[in-house]
């Protein structure tokens, strides 16, 4: 060691570690598999299938990045479904994070029966999709739903919510905070993991309560709030089952979400040549906003092995 050299392994030693390697690719081999199979393999089709004109039925046809082009020149919904869906994206993402937060905040304070609280506030997400959907719809109903029968009792006449072109997209963003449920369970983790240390630090020198939310609190749960960003939205942009369910991307296309938009070529026009281009251009776009996020958090998340 002194000389430079490193130190010789044994024959038994290189032979215990090939076992050990080759245990660790066995072990790891039904993951590989999986993903090789079901996402790199679809996803190979998929940019294979984005180049041609497919319906189906009749034998696809190579065209080139034709199908790109016309999404980005001729074809104006394609910009209306983006623009719907960064709109949703941006403005339910950072509403979920909040409020979820404020809630999480206000049960991390309980101190008797927290586990019966978290199990009530995690129900709505075992609860089924589509249900959900369904009893929203019956929610915003203009005519019998409970949002406007509760607004008629302090004389306010309700709008049409989603049936109207200008209720319907700040309808299901608002609709999109019951979804907060795991969110929620997530902050919990990452509030009872702060050091009570600094707390006890702050109070000596005299912090007022924003101030350890803050300066001890904020920077401490800083990878939570960097998890949670990323996974919303990933999420968000993936947003389908509320125009599928609840809209049909309508009234006058002012819910229709890129991922709706693109299931509708696929399966109601059966352009699958198209509809593969549309996807690659979500994958990027996703991929773009989640880079950045990655890229900014250098600035803003705060790892506590970083310190030492």
């Amino acid at each position: 060691m002194k000389d430079g050299k490193k130190p010789e392994i044994s024959k038994g030693g290189k032979k215990a570690r090939r076992r050990e390697t080759i245990t660790f690719y066995l072990l790891i081999s039904p993951w590989i598999i999986g993903f090789l199979w079901f996402i790199v393999g679809p996803m190979i089709i998929s940019f294979w299938m984005s180049l041609h004109r497919w319906d189906l039925l009749t034998d696809p046809v190579f065209i080139g990045f034709d199908n790109y082009t016309r999404a980005f020149t001729n074809d104006p919904l394609f910009f209306q479904s983006l623009r719907v869906t960064f709109i949703f994206a941006f403005a339910s993402v950072p509403l979920r994070l909040v409020v979820s937060l404020m809630v999480a905040l206000l049960l991390n304070q309980v101190k008797k029966g927290l586990r019966i609280f978290r199990t009530i506030y995690y129900i709505p997400v075992v609860v089924s999709g589509i249900a959900v959907m369904v009893l929203w719809m019956f929610i915003f109903n203009p005519h019998i739903g409970l949002l406007n029968q509760f607004l008629a009792l302090f004389g306010i006449e309700g709008p049409g919510w989603i049936f109207d072109p200008n209720w319907a997209l700040p309808s299901l963003i608002f609709m999109s905070l019951w979804g907060i449920s795991g969110t929620i369970i997530i902050w919990l983790a990452g509030l009872l993991g702060v050091s009570e240390s600094l707390y006890e630090a702050a109070d000596l020198d005299g912090a007022s309560r924003f101030q350890k939310f803050w300066y001890v609190t904020m920077p401490s749960i800083s990878p939570t709030i960097f998890f949670n960003l990323i996974m919303g939205i990933i999420g968000a942009l993936q947003a389908f089952g509320e125009a599928f369910v609840m809209t049909g991307g309508g009234p006058r296309n002012s819910t229709l979400l890129f991922n709706f938009y693109l299931w509708r070529h696929a399966f109601e026009d059966f352009r699958m040549g198209y509809a593969s281009a549309l996807a690659w251009v979500l994958f990027g776009v996703i991929m773009i906003f989640t880079l950045l996020t990655f890229k900014s958090s250098s600035m803003w998340v705060y790892y506590e092995s970083e310190r030492k």
